[in-house]
């Protein structure tokens, strides 16, 4: 097992690593809608805080000289099901043409107040 360090700067207290590479598989820990420098909630519409997350996502990625489409499957948390169109809208132009699979869990409030938490898993090799 490798843990990835993105470089966040912001002093997170959770217990757990960014992500993870296991048998050439990343596993990438829920991204929020929060600036991972500063520790600042997105203070967007929600197409911000689907940019922000995606953003994060997009840096733990590189961190683990990933490219967006080796990206297998993504997980999108969001605290009422009304966000899923421009959730997607945002989502689309990150991935491009490449449509890993995803679920859209619809959730109780997200830490933070955030309105988007994204976690993905990535093929590393083949």
């Amino acid at each position: 097992m490798k843990f990835i360090d993105p470089g966040f700067k912001g002093e997170n207290p959770g217990h757990y690593s960014a992500a993870v590479v296991s048998k050439g598989m990343l596993y990438v820990s829920g991204q929020l809608s929060i600036d991972p420098d500063t520790r600042v909630p997105c203070q967007g519409d929600i197409r911000a805080h689907a940019r922000q997350a995606l953003a994060n996502l997009d840096r733990v990625l590189k961190a683990a000289n990933c490219r967006r489409d080796q990206v297998v499957f993504c997980r999108v948390y969001t605290p009422s099901n009304e966000y899923w169109g421009p959730i997607n809208v945002e989502y689309a132009a990150f991935f491009g043409d490449h449509r890993p699979g995803r679920v859209v869990v619809s959730t109780t409030p997200l830490h933070f107040n955030c309105l988007v938490e994204i976690e993905a898993i990535a093929e590393l090799e083949g």
